[in-house]
């Protein structure tokens, strides 16, 4: 089964499961098992960090507990926690995992300008309450699109050897009702640890002028960490939605 994943990452420590640490891994795994003991899994697609959110996560598990699609949805939100909510299902072969077929990962990091800390946003995003130049931050985000290097782009903690990675579309926008959130959209293939926080951080400092333009592209040429900028907050980083290649034919799903 194939479940897409919605949580307020707040009081998790991330998705992935940890010693003596709440994850959002371990929550959807109880439910599970509440229902199935013998069941395998949730292997989840993205491992997002301690206090980021998701809309789309996907997890898949092997169940040996026969209930349709409708069924595991409701079920399984009657197990999990307030923060966690399970949004659809969808049949798959057993031992399918999103994170070997995820194709394109979509990101939205949330920027809340202004001068006084609004208590609703504190958990959902970034508040500044300095200047920022919007306009700047549209053209350098421009650099961002595109097969790069993406070495700079990373944590200490990430030490994979391959750090190219495929930017397909990079948005910078003022959210429709509230003047104040501001909403930076990274389309990708895939992303390295903590990438999507330092290219926000980094915009953020050219925006701010901290930095001059074109430090996006400077930290792509040199693929040193110390020519971009600073890492972003997790709290206002959310994982949209998650593209994965299903199998043919795909099983039933609900909701449609």
């Amino acid at each position: 089964m194939l479940l897409t994943v919605a949580y307020d990452g707040t009081d998790f420590s991330g998705w992935a499961t940890q010693r003596d640490a709440r994850t959002v891994e371990d929550a959807l795994r109880g439910a599970i098992r509440a229902i199935d003991p013998r069941a395998v899994g949730p292997r989840g697609a993205s491992r997002t960090d301690g206090g980021v959110h998701a809309e789309g996560q996907l997890a898949a598990f092997d169940a040996s507990v026969g209930m349709p699609p409708r069924g595991w949805v409701l079920v399984l939100n009657q197990h999990l926690p307030d923060d966690v909510s399970v949004r659809a299902a969808r049949v798959v072969p057993v031992g399918y995992n999103p994170r070997f077929t995820s194709k394109r990962k979509r990101y939205r990091y949330l920027l809340h300008l202004d001068k006084v800390r609004d208590p609703l946003l504190r958990h959902r995003a970034w508040r500044i309450g300095y200047e920022l130049s919007m306009d700047r931050m549209k053209e350098e985000a421009r650099a961002i699109v595109g097969t790069h290097d993406f070495a700079a782009f990373r944590s200490v903690g990430d030490e994979r050897d391959i750090t190219v990675r495929t930017i397909h579309e990079v948005t910078v926008e003022q959210l429709a009702g509230d003047a104040r959130l501001w909403s930076v959209t990274i389309d990708g293939s895939a992303f390295l640890y903590n990438m999507v926080r330092i290219l926000v951080g980094t915009l953020v400092d050219v925006a701010r002028g901290n930095v001059p333009p074109g430090a996006i592209a400077r930290a792509l040429a040199s693929r040193s960490r110390a020519d971009a900028g600073q890492t972003a907050p997790a709290h206002g980083l959310h994982l949209v939605h998650i593209e994965a290649e299903l199998p043919d034919p795909a099983g039933d799903a609900w909701p449609r």
